[in-house]
């Protein structure tokens, strides 16, 4: 029993992986390749994918946004998860990045579930609420540059029915969020939480996942 959530020392995380991660061959693959990226502490840790897919599954998600897809990996859980009529609308403005990932969507049979589009995330989310798409979508998930992350998260909630789901990862920032501001990113993470706290238009759960993970359901 505890009153509180763990902290999970190196041991202990490599039993909780080993107890309950079960992962695709390509996923796996794609977090062996990811390992040597310049980069590779921005993709989520495989118990958030994981944690994603299934929340994909209990939702039933047909229609998914990603604003964030780094080399694929959180694409790839949640596109895994979709039935085969769902769609996941994947924003990122990287060629570099996201290439990685492209082999093991086509290798996993997901790619033709994806739609990447390579944009400014405001841009491509503006659009596809500007065709009347509000309300349409189910599921989404932010994870990219966050000074941004009010904009995405006030269109992402636009663009979600009554029900869905917003996940928006990285809320605790290392700690950094408890602590005053250094800097814009800690800033923005911080107005946001604050204000989700505040926001009587969804219901919320933050959890101590990985960096960080709030739950936002749209009312």
């Amino acid at each position: 029993m505890s009153n509180r959530s763990l902290n999970l020392d190196d041991t202990l995380y490599h039993y909780l992986l080993g107890h309950s991660l079960r992962e695709h061959p390509c996923q796996t693959a794609l977090r062996a390749a990811t390992a040597s990226h310049p980069r590779a502490r921005m993709q989520i840790a495989p118990e958030q994918g994981q944690f994603m897919a299934l929340l994909v599954k209990l939702l039933g998600v047909k229609r998914a946004i990603e604003v964030g897809v780094f080399t694929g990996y959180s694409a790839l859980s949640v596109a895994l998860a979709l039935p085969a009529d769902g769609r996941l609308l994947a924003c990122d403005i990287s060629e570099e990045f996201t290439a990685l990932g492209l082999p093991y969507w086509r290798e996993a049979g997901v790619a033709d579930k994806i739609e990447l589009k390579l944009a400014p995330a405001l841009q491509t989310l503006d659009e596809h609420l500007a065709k009347g798409e509000a309300g349409s979508y189910d599921f989404a998930f932010i994870d990219a540059d966050k000074v941004s992350y009010d904009g995405y998260y006030e269109r992402c909630l636009s663009l979600l029915r009554p029900g869905g789901l917003v996940l928006i990862d990285n809320v605790l920032w290392g700690g950094d969020v408890a602590r005053p501001a250094q800097d814009a990113d800690t800033a923005a993470l911080q107005a946001l939480n604050a204000k989700l706290h505040r926001d009587e238009r969804v219901d919320l759960s933050m959890l101590p996942l990985a960096d960080g993970l709030t739950l936002v359901r749209k009312r």
